[in-house]
């Protein structure tokens, strides 16, 4: 057993994406829209992928993806994460990636290497990408902007990780996405004063967070 899981294992790159708020869109919004929203991103990913392989699995809202490379994950993951931002009935989305041995079996993968990515996806903000250090290492080669967020310890990983934010599309203002939904606002309609308080992009997401501002996290 212990030589077939060796023999198994080959370098893939890992990523986990998913809708920020697709939770709170079903609960104040209901699960018919919900399901709308989700047939939106699903396309899109489907469209992102074309002439790649397809998503290892879904998990809900959540698409596990993988790539030979950091490089074709960049490149793949910059067109999708770009149509998402200019799609306007998608929140933000969250991603994560990390590149490493993988063990392949029906059609899935297992091993450490996707259990970082998801804890990274996990962790990341609305409108983040979150990667380790070989995809970081792919992105600044390329010329993308990388930011350098320390050493991170990750949940049910054993030491501390080499964090980094990829800037694959334009970063997401705080000051101007829905803390239920995660919508954010665009610039040109919004974005002329100063805000008082956080912005909504409905009565029914500010009625939601005034019932209930703890269920809901301010974007950071």
């Amino acid at each position: 057993m212990r030589q077939r899981e060796i023999s198994d294992k080959a370098p893939a790159t890992v990523a986990f994406i998913d809708i920020a708020g697709f939770s709170a869109i079903a609960d104040v919004y209901g699960d018919a829209a919900a399901l709308d929203v989700l047939e939106v991103f699903e396309s899109m990913v489907r469209d992102a992928l074309s002439g790649y392989e397809p998503p290892i699995k879904w998990i809900g809202d959540e698409a596990m993806l993988s790539f030979p490379e950091p490089e074709t994950a960049i490149q793949v993951l910059g067109t999708l994460l770009q149509a998402c931002r200019e799609e306007s009935r998608l929140p933000l989305t969250r991603a994560g990636l990390n590149h490493g041995p993988v063990i392949r079996r029906a059609g899935d993968l297992f091993g450490t290497t996707v259990n970082i990515a998801a804890r990274i996806a996990a962790l990341a903000s609305p409108g983040q990408l979150l990667a380790t250090q070989p995809v970081a290492e792919a992105a600044i080669a390329r010329g993308i902007l990388v930011r350098d967020l320390g050493m991170v310890a990750l949940r049910s990983v054993a030491g501390e990780v080499p964090l980094y934010e990829i800037e694959l599309a334009p970063s997401a203002d705080p000051d101007w996405i829905d803390p239920v939904c995660k919508m954010h606002a665009p610039y040109s309609s919004y974005k002329r004063a100063a805000p008082q308080g956080p912005w909504f992009c409905s009565p029914r997401c500010e009625e939601a967070y005034r019932r209930s501002p703890q269920t809901y996290e301010l974007p950071r």
